[in-house]
């Protein structure tokens, strides 16, 4: 007889490593949580641990995973979207959406971190726009991100 338990915790973390491993077409190697899903329930945004699992820093915190808006976000970037966000997002509403985003990475480490630490901003840069995927995954994740709300605006 089928049984009717809702998925554990484990399970659940168990298909959201296999999802990703599938998306990434490689096993994380970070710590990670799913942050943002579809209406299937697959992985749309994760955050991940700030640094790797060999201690290596991970500036990335917040990763858009989608394919399909990945895709979408990289037709963005081809046809010159970072340098068209960068002009349209005011510098200052830029410097403090990098400030929040490192601040709420570094907080992830432990008090008694030791070691090298990840730096920068969104996408790991301090200044200006790096990289639309990023900002737009921090965005989705509730994040006050100038640049992700100018790319879901402008998405094809």
């Amino acid at each position: 007889m089928p049984t009717t338990d809702s998925p554990t915790a484990d399970s659940q973390r168990e298909r959201d490593v296999a999802a990703l491993t599938q998306l990434l077409g490689r096993v994380p190697r970070a710590g990670f949580e799913v942050v943002v899903r579809n209406a299937q329930a697959a992985p749309v945004v994760i955050r991940n641990a700030p640094l790797f699992d060999d201690g290596t820093p991970m500036p990335t915190r917040y990763w858009l995973v989608d394919p399909e808006l990945s895709l979408r976000v990289a037709r963005l970037e081809s046809a010159g979207g970072v340098r068209a966000a960068e002009a349209a997002v005011a510098p200052e509403a830029l410097g403090s959406a990098h400030e929040r985003y490192a601040r709420e990475r570094d907080a992830a480490l432990a008090p008694d971190h030791v070691g090298p630490r990840p730096s920068g901003g969104v996408g790991g840069t301090g200044r200006g726009v790096k990289c639309l995927h990023a900002h737009f995954a921090y965005h989705l994740a509730g994040g006050d991100d100038p640049v992700g709300r100018w790319v879901e605006a402008n998405l094809p």
